[in-house]
């Protein structure tokens, strides 16, 4: 037999007396294979039908452009737009859905968001400042929607949060050029002051029925026109011949990113945009039609595939090296371990409260990195004075064989099913360095917390995370101008720390060592903020 045979059949040899020990592994690894692989098929079968082309514009813009790969007759072009924070592969969804409808679907990204490598310029706080420039961007896509293979010249923007508020303003500024410049405005989760009664040309809005506050916004908008006195939900005014039609529709039970997923939402823009570019479509009557048409509804489907990877986690821990035991300690007390948990929490906004941190140019990022920084420090030094501060990075061979495979499949498996189907995931160039400044603050971190954790009861553990969480509540409480965005990434910090917890803690049972789970989990956090929160200059 030769080595490389030999070797394969040593590891494979490996992994079946490991998964043999563990019965129940092996059903849990082989249902998560099954998930995944049907939620992949799902998922792509969405796009069956589709041509897709991936390009990048004279202005730097990166774009994705979906038709129907049978396409024959000129189509109008829907230009999509990403929120905050956002991506091109965040509105897939209504691409996709309004590509199968006939449409040409063009989405791409902003400047200094997803893929664009140049930052985005300006004030964010005003409208001559960030809003102008992407304003711009947005208008320089259009112009090039416009000249498509395929496309008729005529246009429609669709956008979500604070897109919602850019294709306003661009289709307003098209329309003071052309009267009938773009056709049709699709603001999603909509907050904008530009709208008029007037302007834009067919508006429609489409807010998550857990969006109080901007259904109430959204009802004030569609009652702009003069002739409604008190605008009601789901209800269509004015007429898309004349380019008044407005209609605030509301989609059942999904909040501020479930509306993007949501088969009331693609059904509506589909139906709106029919209505909008089909001569003689009631818009009435598209509806039902679109509710029953092929829509792109992904959302159950990455809620599967991402359930799956996370599933085949626990069975794959089991395959981590053992690790050199750690010098033990007594338990401590529950005072001790109050304070552990307290005291970090509440001195780190308090200390960084008059620090003006402003040292990467990604937004809110760099005070991130310095909260990590300093809550692992406090934390550290009140381990220090308990006594519980003896613990060594991982240094041994199997911790590092260890703290790699985490760190892999947190990037590289979740990483490439978030990448492909939620919102950009992997970096460019540009984007390595300020992953390297955040993995500093956020290594130091993970490791003390993990090690601060290692041998605590469930409530403590539980309470660490939620300490951090109330800790940085704290910092944007007292600072709220400059940390306002921080409020963007709270919806997904408990769903992090679930996930690499439970990853943590299968981690740390397979190797013996909390060192591995801890730098790792540094490491797809400073990974994950510098791939995803928008590179800003000026």
């Amino acid at each position: 037999m030769r080595r490389g045979e030999s070797d394969d059949a040593k590891a494979a040899a490996a992994l079946g007396a490991a998964l043999s020990r563990h019965p129940w592994r092996l059903a849990v690894a082989a249902a998560a294979l099954a998930l995944i692989l049907l939620s992949l098929s799902m998922l792509n079968g969405t796009a069956r039908g589709l041509e897709r082309r991936d390009l990048i514009l004279a202005d730097g813009s990166p774009v994705t452009i979906h038709r129907l790969a049978a396409q024959s007759a000129p189509r109008p072009v829907i230009v999509i737009a990403h929120g905050f924070a956002g991506s091109r592969q965040l509105m897939a969804p209504f691409a996709l859905s309004l590509a199968r409808s006939g449409f040409i679907a063009l989405s791409f990204d902003f400047l200094g968001h997803g893929r664009h490598r140049a930052p985005m310029t300006g004030d964010i706080t005003k409208e001559t400042g960030a809003t102008a420039a992407l304003v711009a961007q947005l208008r320089s896509v259009a112009a090039f929607a416009r000249t498509l293979p395929g496309a008729d010249g005529r246009i429609a923007f669709l956008g979500h949060s604070m897109a919602s508020d850019i294709i306003i303003r661009a289709a307003i500024e098209e329309n003071d050029v052309a009267a009938r410049s773009v056709e049709a405005t699709l603001a999603v989760s909509m907050f904008s002051s530009a709208v008029t009664a007037e302007q834009p040309r067919n508006l429609l809005i489409i807010v998550g029925g857990l969006e109080r506050f901007l259904t109430e916004q959204a009802l004030i908008a569609a009652a702009l026109k003069p002739e409604v006195d008190e605008a009601a939900e789901g209800v269509t005014y004015g007429a898309f011949e004349a380019g008044s039609a407005r209609r605030a529709a509301v989609s059942r039970g999904v909040d501020h990113v479930g509306v993007l997923y949501s088969r009331d939402s693609l059904a509506e823009a589909v139906a709106w945009a029919r209505a909008a570019f089909e001569p003689g479509v009631d818009h009435a009557a598209a509806l039902p039609a679109a509710r029953g048409a092929p829509l792109a509804v992904q959302g159950p489907w990455i809620i599967g595939l991402l359930a799956g990877l996370i599933a085949l986690a626990w069975p794959l821990a089991a395959l981590l090296p053992r690790a050199p035991a750690p010098a033990t300690a007594p338990p401590l007390g529950r005072g001790a371990r109050l304070g552990l948990i307290l005291a970090p929490a509440l001195a780190t906004p308090l200390l960084l409260r008059p620090v003006p941190i402003d040292f990467l140019p990604v937004l809110v990022a760099d005070y991130l990195a310095v909260h990590f920084a300093l809550y692992g420090a406090l934390s550290l030094a009140v381990l220090a004075w308990l006594g519980r501060a003896r613990f060594r990075l991982p240094s041994a061979p199997a911790l590092i064989v260890a703290t790699l495979a985490i760190t892999l499949y947190g990037i590289g498996a979740l990483g490439a099913a978030v990448d492909g189907f939620v919102t950009s995931y992997w970096p460019h160039p540009g984007r390595l360095s300020l992953i390297a400044a955040l993995a500093l603050g956020a290594g130091l971190y993970a490791v003390v917390e993990a090690w601060a954790s290692f041998d605590a009861p469930l409530w403590a553990r539980i309470g660490h995370k939620l300490a951090f969480l109330g800790s940085l509540a704290l910092a944007t409480a007292l600072n709220l101008e400059d940390l306002f965005f921080l409020i963007i990434i709270f919806p997904v910090l408990p769903l992090f720390f679930l996930v690499f917890g439970l990853f943590a803690r299968w981690a740390e049972r397979a190797t013996g060592h909390p060192g591995p789970s801890g730098l790792a989990n540094g490491l797809v956090f400073a990974w994950a903020l510098g791939c995803v929160f928008p590179i800003v200059a000026g």
